[in-house]
């Protein structure tokens, strides 16, 4: 049975992906009138190197539901996320990505479960569409994002997610190029929910996530919403004193019984441990340092040059910064 709702946004984070645009907005323009009596499509195009943003403005044309937002460079699919969720005019949201792993169709279960309740759902996928390696760094990576947001229930945090608008009031005055939307949103709510959907391959394209970002996605999901790795040192250094005393009364009690010490091998190996430690406290520390210099340069969350749509065509969007 489709679930429907009086009215719906759904926010699109484009990246070079002008083949796949016009299927995606086909399908949408299918699905959206059976489940919303108002609709809007807001394309946010994250400094696409293609012609992306030059098909958002050929589909605009005579969709008056279709709004289209440009970035004035590439500043990462969170932040094009949140531009778009500020953008948004409607009650409840969708967020999906652009090359049509997310089945609009499956949008309507997505929508029956927040009527449970619920302010967040995730469309959880049946099966990890990816290879062995990329689905382990991405599920450790959900597993931290969770961590981090207070709700270690949800496992399988997906960009495939419904939403209510409100949420955005408790980051209205969040300003900083390094964020997170769902740890955004676990500061306005703590009912998150999961629904299993359909996630498709990849039809055109390839995926713009590699092992490289995936791992500075995790790093920033540790050191720049979570005092984890700070405890994490602490212990470990709780942890290297101890063993240091330890070693300390061996070497105290075989010197009075043996009337020997232990030679060089035993020494360099008990100093690379203890500089193995210290190396790894003074990394995190440094992690840490380093959100906080970028916080302090006050560089914009994004920037619009320009929009179009129905509303207020090549106007800048405010909270821009």
């Amino acid at each position: 049975m489709t679930h429907s709702v009086p009215a719906l946004t759904i926010v699109v984070p484009v990246y070079n992906s002008e083949g796949s645009l016009p299927l995606l907005v086909e399908r949408l323009e299918t699905v959206l009138p059976q489940i919303a009596g108002a609709y809007e499509l807001i394309l946010v195009n994250d400094g696409s190197r293609d012609r992306s943003w030059q098909v958002i403005q050929q589909l605009s044309a005579g969709r008056p539901w279709l709004r289209g937002i440009c970035m004035m460079r590439n500043f990462g699919q969170h932040n094009a996320l949140l531009c778009g969720i500020r953008a948004a005019t409607h009650p409840i949201i969708i967020t999906m990505d652009d090359d049509l792993q997310h089945p609009p169709e499956e949008i309507p279960l997505l929508l029956a479960k927040l009527a449970e309740g619920y302010d967040v759902v995730y469309g959880t996928p049946r099966e990890m569409p990816h290879s062995l390696v990329r689905n382990l760094l991405s599920r450790f990576t959900k597993r931290a994002l969770a961590s981090a947001m207070g709700i270690r229930d949800i496992g399988n945090i997906s960009a495939f997610r419904a939403l209510r608008t409100d949420l955005r009031n408790a980051f209205v005055g969040f300003q900083s190029p390094n964020l997170l939307l769902d740890v955004l949103l676990s500061w306005g709510t703590t009912r998150f929910g999961t629904q299993i959907v359909e996630h498709k391959p990849r039809l055109i394209g390839k995926s713009n996530y590699n092992f490289g970002r995936l791992f500075n996605q995790a790093m920033l999901i540790l050191t720049g919403f979570s005092t984890a790795p700070l405890r994490l040192a602490s212990m470990m250094g709780f942890v290297m004193a101890v063993f240091g005393i330890g070693v300390l009364l061996y070497v105290v009690v075989r010197a009075v019984i043996e009337k020997s010490v232990p030679g060089f091998p035993f020494l360099a190996s008990i100093i690379a441990i203890f500089s193995g430690a210290q190396l790894f406290a003074l990394g995190i520390f440094g992690e840490y340092l380093g959100r906080m210099f970028n916080r302090s340069m006050d560089r914009p969350t994004y920037v619009v040059k320009e929009q179009i749509g129905a509303k207020e065509d090549s106007k800048p969007l405010p909270g821009n910064s």
